[in-house]
């Protein structure tokens, strides 16, 4: 780890203050994503001019180890060799056709190959445009309006969905969001996270109202909170029972928690799964996807509409295909959860020698630090983390050569990239922080 560009525990960043000056004269906040602004840690951020392997390169010649890797889908590193190799090829056959193309059914079959519930999919440009289709598409199928989503869960930032969202919103203190107009979010229900009695109470409520139910399996955008034992199973009775279906949204935890997803960590079968992040390398891709009887009602076969002139770009097929390809070989996750217990186990032993108030959760090659005592299962306990405390920590941790998500509310993410000396490396800083 390069400390060259540092003096102290201070960074030198004045080319990147420059650009963000720059920028936002430009751009509202300087930003095209809120969380990128870094208000949840304060200052100016970070301009990242260059990656490699486990490494950023930022504009004023600072690296850093990478543990929030694009949001999750750089999980064998940046610029892989044979991911780069297959774009490489690709854009010399042209950047986009808007018409098929063999690569769209070549990573068609790798997903549906990995994932045991999908049976049909189909490629979007993004999470957000994955998770609003698969509703539309639940509620063509039910004939039904109402969606049931949990606090501090994010699924994009669809009108119906930002209704106590998670991520950048909860980092802005946005509950909501202006120009969402009170009609678009009149049929969405929402229950605490691991709160399956509510849940229930909902559908005796509404029992011949309610669509779908949509979930991240693991709620990635208010920390890392896992699904209490249960909670999962009690989502896939009730919504058997009541005749709606179950989304998983794993645009997070597709293909990093396991090559199936946390649908085959925990063994169950949703009817619906959004995806996005790896089975696009990279580049700008979503998909939504599941049981063929419901898919079949998606245009042109069915009468649910949805389309998209990018949708299926070959450029970010390629990448798709090069990257879950190299997932599938033996291995690959064994050493994924090698890294991330070894990562985890140590910053546990920092916060224990420290004497604060915080804990590390961890599940597959996903990661979190509270500074909060209490165990975490839903936003509300989640949002008594000690922000500010975070806030010091991401900013020494930087100081230190290690690039963090700039909010509490963000989980960390391990690549095959980050080998034992560059995780012990990062326990060390962690340590030295937490001493403070």
């Amino acid at each position: 780890m390069s400390s060259q560009s540092y003096v102290g525990n201070d960074l030198t960043l004045s080319r990147s203050h420059e650009l963000f000056a720059e920028a936002q004269t430009l751009l509202p906040g300087g930003v095209n994503s809120p969380v990128r602004a870094f208000r949840g840690v304060g200052g100016d951020p970070v301009f990242i001019e260059a990656a490699q392997g486990p490494y950023l390169h930022d504009v004023d010649g600072n690296r850093y180890l990478d543990y929030v890797q694009s949001w999750g889908p750089m999980i064998l590193g940046h610029t892989y060799p044979s991911v780069l190799a297959a774009v490489v090829e690709a854009s010399k056959r042209g950047f986009s056709f808007g018409a098929p193309t063999q690569a769209e059914s070549a990573l068609a079959k790798l997903v549906i190959a990995s994932v045991p519930s999908i049976e049909m999919i189909r490629f979007v440009n993004s999470g957000t445009e994955a998770t609003m289709s698969a509703l539309r598409l639940a509620r063509a199928f039910t004939g039904r309006d109402k969606i049931i989503k949990f606090s501090g869960c994010y699924h994009g930032h669809a009108d119906m969905l930002l209704v106590q969202a998670g991520s950048g919103v909860a980092t802005m203190g946005l509950p909501d969001s202006p120009g969402v107009p009170a009609q678009a979010t009149a049929n969405t229900l929402i229950a605490e996270f691991n709160d399956s009695a509510a849940v229930e109470q909902l559908f005796r409520t509404y029992p011949d109202q309610i669509a779908a139910i949509i979930v991240e399996p693991v709620a990635a955008n208010m920390g890392l909170v896992l699904p209490q034992p249960g909670f999962l199973e009690k989502l896939r009775e009730l919504t058997q029972h009541y005749g709606a279906l179950l989304i998983f949204d794993e645009v997070m935890t597709g293909f990093r928690v396991a090559l199936g997803g946390m649908q085959e960590r925990v063994g169950i079968t949703p009817d619906l799964t959004c995806f996005g992040k790896i089975i696009g390398g990279g580049l700008p891709v979503g998909a939504y996807g599941g049981r063929r009887d419901i898919m079949q009602m998606v245009a042109p076969v069915g009468t649910m509409y949805q389309a998209g002139t990018l949708s299926g770009n070959p450029l970010a097929m390629a990448a798709g295909i090069a990257t879950v390809t190299e997932l599938r070989k033996p291995g690959q996750y064994e050493q994924l959860e090698h890294k991330s217990q070894v990562l985890a186990d140590g910053l546990s032993r920092a916060v224990h020698d420290s004497h604060i108030d915080a804990q590390v959760v961890r599940i597959g090659a996903m990661f979190c630090l509270y500074f909060h005592n209490e165990p975490v299962t839903n936003y509300t306990i989640a949002k008594r983390s000690d922000t500010a405390r975070f806030a010091r920590y991401f900013w020494q941790m930087l100081a230190r050569g290690v690039y963090l998500p700039p909010s509490q509310f963000e989980s960390c993410f391990i690549s095959l990239a980050l080998d034992d000396a560059m995780l012990a490396e990062t326990v060390k800083a962690a340590s030295e922080v937490l001493k403070q």
